[in-house]
């Protein structure tokens, strides 16, 4: 039997944009510096700013050189993406004048 996940953040929280993470977790502590992590990137310090800074989200392309310098993969933040834009998204859109398609048959 599956059991179903749930999640233990607050569903009324935002979940985290990867800059906030990238700030508070890699890059506490000055180790590596911001230049450091730019160079290994292969990206200008300003192109890092936006993202620390939350202006950029990340890319499929930033996805793959964040997953291979810090070892993790780049599943886990274009994850991290998807669920910041997704909850944004869900508040954001009026879906209360859009027509749905396609209604699943009652069941009888």
């Amino acid at each position: 039997m599956t059991q179903s996940r749930r999640s233990l953040r607050d569903p009324n929280r935002a979940p985290s944009h990867p800059g906030a993470f990238l700030n508070e977790i890699v890059l506490e502590g000055g180790a590596p510096t911001k230049s450091e992590l730019a160079a290994a990137l292969g990206i200008s310090r300003q192109m890092l700013h936006g993202l620390l800074s939350e202006k950029h989200a990340v890319t499929a392309d930033m996805a793959v050189r964040l997953g291979h310098v810090l070892g993790d993969g780049p599943e886990i933040w274009l994850r991290m993406q998807q669920a910041h834009d997704l909850w944004h998204a869900e508040r954001k859109v009026d879906t209360g004048k859009l027509k749905i398609l396609n209604q699943p048959a009652a069941a009888e």
